[in-house]
């Protein structure tokens, strides 16, 4: 079951259709609260790694609620998301330069 999630997590994520990829950008969070151990390990780097593709989505429903739930899981995760975190900072200043409303404040 350990393995489980993250698999599960994986593959929402790097679907091609973008109600599958939110449904993924959604239960990361959940995933987070219920078993932070778990996501701390290796897993949340690999899982990270692919959540990071939705701050680039085309889709900006999708887009929106990634920096939502980015916002979420640095309060969450904190010191475990460091190591992936700090390589990210040029795609997240990226979004906080949206000419999209919604976008710019997530």
């Amino acid at each position: 079951e350990q393995t489980e999630q993250p698999n599960k997590l994986y593959k929402l994520l790097t679907t091609k259709e973008f109600e599958t990829q939110m449904e993924g950008v959604v239960l990361l969070p959940d995933q987070c609260k219920s078993s932070p151990p778990q996501l701390t390990s290796i897993d949340i780097a690999q899982i990270f790694e692919i959540f990071v593709l939705r701050l680039h989505d085309c889709n900006e429903e999708v887009k929106q609620k990634a920096l939502e739930v980015l916002a979420l899981m640095v309060s969450l995760l904190r010191d475990a998301l460091h190591p992936v975190l700090v390589s990210r900072v040029p795609i997240i200043t990226h979004n906080v330069n949206s000419k999209n409303l919604e976008i710019y404040a997530a």
